[in-house]
């Protein structure tokens, strides 16, 4: 009967994901003003960027912070004369100086 009403509960440690590299972020910015090299068709490409963009911060970033950021990204992307905002950089500076402490937190799982 008591093991019913009652379930055995172990602490696992959470896994947080990891801050990727600030080269990494670099480049990708780099990659988003790029388009300004190319004066007429540089709009059109990106129409292009964008999606991958938003793609590639999603995974680099995960998670919430990811979802928003991703879709920050494409619209920043699309709309004209917004590349100069350095969305992976500043993204990559808020989860730096965010970060806690490496104290390792516990996560109660109910079997």
């Amino acid at each position: 009967m008591k093991k019913l009403i009652w379930k055995k509960q172990t602490a696992v440690p959470v896994v947080s994901q990891k801050t990727p590299s600030l080269a990494a972020c670099l480049l990708m910015d780099f990659l988003g003003y790029a388009t300004y090299a190319i004066p007429f068709f540089g709009e059109f490409l990106d129409i292009l960027w964008a999606p991958i963009s938003a793609f590639v911060f999603f995974r680099m970033f995960g998670g919430v912070k990811g979802l928003f950021g991703g879709a920050f990204s494409f619209f920043e992307e699309l709309m004209p004369g917004l590349d100069f905002i350095p969305t992976f950089t500043i993204a990559w500076v808020l989860q730096y100086f965010r970060r806690g402490k490496p104290a390792q937190e516990m996560q109660i799982i109910t079997r």
